[in-house]
């Protein structure tokens, strides 16, 4: 501690390096032994907590206690205490010195204990133990250095929010003016109180941990530092439910902020009068980013991604009138999207200008496209019917934000992701091989498809894994997509001689096996933005201002890890950014290049030399993450579509249109969007799966129960009733007969043409050789292969009037009695001029 003075009701408060004289606390420390040798202790009612003197709280001291305790100083207590200095404690305690405990307790120094402790100094424990330093414990214990562990939480009776805090870095003198609110959540009135604001007692934090630490703590304690002296607003008495504004303005030296880095602030509510004076009623935490003018670290080349992304709504049921085909959507909400003060409309003008990299869905500038040029609107998600949708209403605020978004782009960096920005973790885990090349071909198409809207060459080959995640199976699949690039946490992945330790700031591009390329983007600052909902009115202030505050706290932490190396800093907000975390953000950057620890830099800087790496020694994908992942139930059902949608494509007289919107909607059922709606997502690919069933069975046979053959040939009339929107090529139609010596047909298959929407009658050609029932089957075939099509129909032929076999032996009988009549007297003259010329 750099300071720290109070004074009251006679109780004098000395805190090491605060100006305290050590012959005093010497004496202090001997009267304090010889009291607990001779003392009885008291058992404590309970443990207390307060800021100033109280029966049984706080004491500053060395301290004897039977009972739990907390010590800060020279303390002789029989009551509930917390121990700052050297404490020899029997009951369950808390220490801040060097220790040695047979209760439960908390080190902050040196500690041997043998009941459960914390420790936040070198620690020896037999107990159930937390450590905070170097640990050698017999027990479970969390430890506070690579993995944090969450502190004790604490209410208070008093809620405490802030609203603005100016500057949001601090550069060189001036002032810092905070303003906010509190209010009286508690059931009860509270007297009048003061705010007052507290600097962290460990000065600038050194590591990223120690940020996470400061956000996790809940109680006061001593880690938060004395009050600024001087600096406080006093607070009237606070009825039940009141709330109340304030404001505080604290002059920069006061805070006494040694060297750049990031402080710990705690702007505290505290009791003004009355025998509890001093009581802390209510607290907040923030960061405090200090960098003054000859601060010269080396900026973090910080790469800032935009994602434009938004979940599929494009069906793949299209309405087909006489001049165009017009596709159908499952509802109507990118309109509002897409209009003025929507989120995509917002994210386009706020990111114009900006030192981003623009992160663009194909699919979604393919909706705005058609949106543009007319479309329909189901009147339920997943209908199957498109004469039942409505007329849409947003193609004007579609083309306005393809205007907006090509004028943002220009001349700027432009990332095309796959098509529909596909789920790769779900795919390579649940068997989406056979959809690869369905997923390429789209991507393809998606490539083209942003370049000439946007007027642009966008990179393609870029995959981005759900939550950043990276294992061998997610890395082969990516390959096979065709990916050459896939953003990754730095979690998962590990490069060869890396700067710092696991956990802190190491981004950049790693070289894996197998000729992917990971770039890591910074876990932290992800897990904030991801984490953070703020909302965009007054409401969202206090937590707009708390991630600001924790973002330009990380990125400066993070470039104060190696002051003068020169390194990377990719910062990755969620696929469907809010707009506060995105004006947060931009904030935040601007900042950080005003100050000088960020340098912004681009998406192809960024994979620049990349460094050899690999995958880490354990499976990168969490657990927890698996719930959200699509199912291979709902894969197996999109590979089962794809194959039902090349076989309608065979049988369509203009098949391209109809099956690159199929296509489009079988990758639209795998995307990364779905992720966050499984309900949405489940309904989507039903409604995939209906359209291509209601397709199918719109091509069929009509089907009938008897038919009259009268005579030996005859034809039979069958009927095939098209109900698809378009005239129906590529099938045939065969008859077989179950009894082909008494009916057979004798054309062996016809070519069968219809128009869209109209039923076409086959005429098949057959012979009769007896009368009686005959059982036919007609079947649809595809011509391109020669498969069935749809059910076949069974049918009963009844021959009538046809030639019986005793009538064709009479006739021929009769015909061999006149043949030998007549060859008969012919024989006759040739026997009788034979026998005269003898």
């Amino acid at each position: 501690m750099r300071r720290g003075r109070t004074a009251d009701a006679g109780v004098e408060v000395v805190v090491v390096g605060c100006g305290g004289t050590y012959g005093r606390a010497v004496v202090a420390t001997v009267t304090t032994i010889l009291v607990a040798i001779t003392s009885v202790p008291v058992t404590p009612t309970g443990p207390a907590e307060a800021v100033g003197p109280a029966p049984g709280r706080e004491t500053y001291g060395v301290t004897a206690a039977r009972g739990p305790s907390r010590s800060y100083g020279v303390t002789a207590v029989q009551g509930p205490s917390r121990s700052y200095g050297v404490t020899a404690v029997q009951g369950p305690s808390r220490s801040y010195g060097a220790t040695t405990a047979q209760g439960p307790s908390r080190s902050y120094g040196v500690t041997a204990a043998q009941g459960s402790s914390r420790s936040y100094g070198a620690t020896t424990a037999q107990g159930p133990s937390r450590s905070y330093g170097a640990t050698t414990a017999q027990s479970p214990s969390p430890s506070y250095g690579v993995t944090p562990a969450q502190s004790p939480s604490r209410s208070y009776p008093v809620s405490v929010e802030l609203a603005s805090l100016t500057p949001a870095v601090i550069r060189q003198g001036g002032d810092l003016r905070i303003t906010g609110r509190v209010t009286n959540t508690s059931g009860r009135r509270l007297g009048p109180a003061h705010i007052g604001v507290r600097i962290g007692a460990s000065g600038a934090i050194d590591t990223r941990g120690g940020l996470s630490a400061v956000a996790r703590r809940a109680p006061l304690t001593r880690a938060d530092g004395p009050e600024v002296p001087g600096r406080t607003a006093r607070l009237a008495a606070l009825p039940t439910g009141a709330e109340r504004g304030f404001r505080l303005t604290v002059p920069v030296p006061d805070l006494e902020l040694d060297d750049a880095g990031s402080y710990a602030l705690t702007v505290d509510v505290v009791r003004a009068g009355g025998a509890a004076a001093g009581t802390v009623l209510g607290l907040t935490r923030t960061h405090l980013s200090a960098y003054p003018d000859t601060t010269r670290l080396e900026p973090l080349r910080t790469t800032v991604l935009w994602p434009i992304l938004d979940t599929p709504r494009m069906e793949a049921l299209t309405l087909r009138t006489q001049d165009s085909v017009l596709p159908v959507f499952r509802d109507d909400e990118l309109t509002a999207a897409f209009g003025p003060g929507g989120r995509l409309r917002r994210l386009v003008e706020m990111g114009k200008g900006q030192p981003v990299t623009w992160v663009l869905d194909p699919d979604l500038i393919v909706q705005a496209r058609a949106m543009a040029a007319g479309y329909r609107v189901a009147r339920t998600p997943g209908d199957s019917d498109p004469q039942e949708a409505i007329e849409g209403e947003g193609g004007e605020a579609a083309a306005d934000w393809l205007a907006a978004l090509r004028r943002a782009v220009r001349g700027r960096e432009v990332i095309a992701l796959p098509y529909a920005d596909p789920d790769l973790a779900s795919l390579a885990r649940g068997g989406g091989t056979p959809l690869a090349s369905l997923l390429r071909r789209a991507s393809r198409t998606g490539r083209s498809v942003v370049d000439r809207a946007l007027g642009v060459h966008a990179r393609t080959g870029v995959g981005w894994p759900a939550g950043g995640e990276l294992d061998d199976g997610i890395a082969r699949y990516a390959k096979e997509l065709g990916l050459d690039t896939v953003l990754a946490s730095g979690a998962g992945v590990a490069s060869e001689g890396e700067l710092v330790s696991e956990g802190a700031t190491d981004d950049g591009a790693v070289s894996l096996e197998g000729g992917t390329t990971a770039l890591r983007y910074d876990a932290a600052i992800a897990a904030q933005l991801f984490a953070s909902h703020p909302a965009a009115g007054a409401s969202g202030e206090p937590a707009r201002l708390l991630l600001r505050q924790r973002l330009l706290a990380e990125t400066l932490t993070a470039a104060r890890e190696l002051p003068y190396a020169r390194r990377e800093l990719v910062m990755v907000p969620p696929r469907r950014m809010p707009l506060a975390v995105a004006r947060v953000l931009l904030t935040v950057v601007a900042e950080g290049r005003k100050a000088g620890w960020l340098e912004p830099a681009g998406f192809a800087a960024a994979l620049r030399k990349p460094t050899a790496g690999r995958l880490r020694g354990f499976d990168g994908y969490p657990l927890a993450r698996h719930a959200s992942e699509l199912p291979p139930a709902r894969l197996a059902a999109v590979v089962r579509d794809r194959r039902r949608m090349r076989a309608l494509a065979k049988v369509l007289s203009d098949a391209r249109a109809t099956a690159a919107s199929v296509r489009a909607a079988l990758a639209r059922s795998v995307a990364t969007a779905w992720r966050a709606d499984s309900s949405g997502a489940a309904s989507y690919q039903r409604g995939v799966s209906r359209y291509l069933t209601a397709s199918i069975a719109s091509v069929r046979l009509v089907p009938k129960s008897m038919v009259v053959v009268a005579g030996g040939s005859a034809t039979i009339p069958v009927t095939v009733d098209n109900g698809l929107q378009q005239d129906l090529t590529g099938v045939e139609l065969r008859v077989l007969s179950s009894r082909p010596e008494r009916l057979n047909a004798r054309d062996r298959a016809m070519p069968v043409r219809a128009a869209r929407a109209v039923s076409r009658t086959v005429r098949i050609r057959v012979k009769a050789y007896a009368n009686g029932p005959v059982r036919l089957t007609a079947q649809l075939y595809t011509t391109a292969d020669g498969l069935p099509w749809g059910a076949p129909m069974t049918f009963t032929a009844d021959v009538r009037a046809a030639p019986s076999g005793a009538v064709i032996f009479v006739l021929g009988g009769t015909a061999l009695i006149v043949l030998a009549a007549a060859f008969r007297p012919r024989r006759m003259r040739r026997r009788w001029r034979s026998e005269g010329q003898g």
